[in-house]
């Protein structure tokens, strides 16, 4: 059923209007890795996942198309939220999940303002096979394995749609500071509302597409532009949380309403394309009784051979 809904949705993203078809072309693609390996070495929580987009649109002008479809984002994910202790099943702590999920998303502007707006499904439980996976790479890792009776107690098999909407605008603060208030609405596999900002010191992201992670909020290039050097980037958001798959209301620990994260990161771009980043989020905790929250590492690299 998974490769028939991937089939389905880049064939979508193929059709009407029938003149955007024959001119729709493939215009980036973009990965961010993240692991909480920085926080301790230690897998608990939001311990790590990826998420990737491919874009296709009739051209790339330096900004997003006014017209909602015109740019199409096939975006993909897979996430692994694990117990503090991955040998352990209590009630003070969460449960373990894996979650894989593929969406249609389309990224368009008006005026200053940018919009990006699109549907997942997002896939829970066993059925995604990322407890087996996690059970292989810690066994070849010789790192503690998730045990049995937690693998047995996590998240059942659903498959949730989910709708995300994000709108913000940029404002120039000089030559090379870029400040991006924006919100942020999710309703599905999560269900929150989000404030928050992302402040830019250099030139990152000029006449780029950026995509935003949905754990961590670090935003990606999935369009890239031809610059060169360094550029840092801070960002700050909070949430009101109305619901989680990953937290339902019949565990033993509640789902706590707000939800916090920072992050920093530096990102490089030589003469030549190879392009590195590197970033650190903090996430506040998710759960009633959570000890305190964590740190997560994100990770992409384009290298040219």
């Amino acid at each position: 059923m998974f490769r028939w809904i991937v089939a389905a949705l880049v064939a979508f993203a193929f059709v009407a209007p029938a003149a955007d078809a024959q001119e729709r072309k493939r215009l980036g693609y973009g990965l961010l890795l993240n692991n909480d390996v920085i926080d301790g070495r230690r897998d608990r929580w939001r311990t790590g996942g990826f998420q990737s987009s491919r874009i296709w649109g009739p051209a790339w002008a330096g900004t997003a198309p006014g017209g909602f479809g015109q740019l199409l984002e096939l975006r993909l994910g897979a996430e692994i939220i694990t117990p503090e202790d991955l040998r352990d099943v209590s009630d003070s702590d969460r449960r373990y999940a894996g979650a894989l999920s593929v969406g249609l998303h389309t990224h368009f502007q008006r005026g200053m303002t940018e919009y990006a707006m699109g549907g997942d499904l997002v896939f829970v439980g066993p059925q995604t096979g990322l407890d087996s996976f996690q059970d292989a790479m810690h066994d070849f890792l010789s790192m503690p394995r998730p045990s049995d009776a937690v693998r047995d107690a996590q998240i059942g098999n659903a498959v949730n749609p989910t709708a995300v909407v994000e709108i913000g605008q940029n404002f120039s603060l000089g030559t090379d500071t870029t400040l991006r208030p924006f919100v942020e609405a999710r309703a599905g596999n999560e269900t929150l509302a989000r404030v928050g900002l992302d402040l830019t010191f250099g030139d990152f992201g000029r006449g780029a597409l950026l995509v935003r992670d949905n754990v961590t909020g670090q935003r990606y290039r999935a369009i890239e532009t031809e610059w060169t050097g360094f550029s840092y980037v801070l960002g700050a958001d909070i949430a009101h949380v109305l619901d989680s798959e990953f937290l339902p209301d019949n565990d033993p620990v509640s789902l706590d309403k707000t939800r916090e994260r920072l992050r920093a990161g530096v990102h490089w771009r030589s003469e030549t394309g190879l392009s590195t980043f590197f970033g650190v989020t903090y996430l506040g905790e998710e759960f009633e009784g959570q000890d305190g929250g964590q740190f997560v590492g994100s990770l992409r690299a384009k290298l040219r051979f």
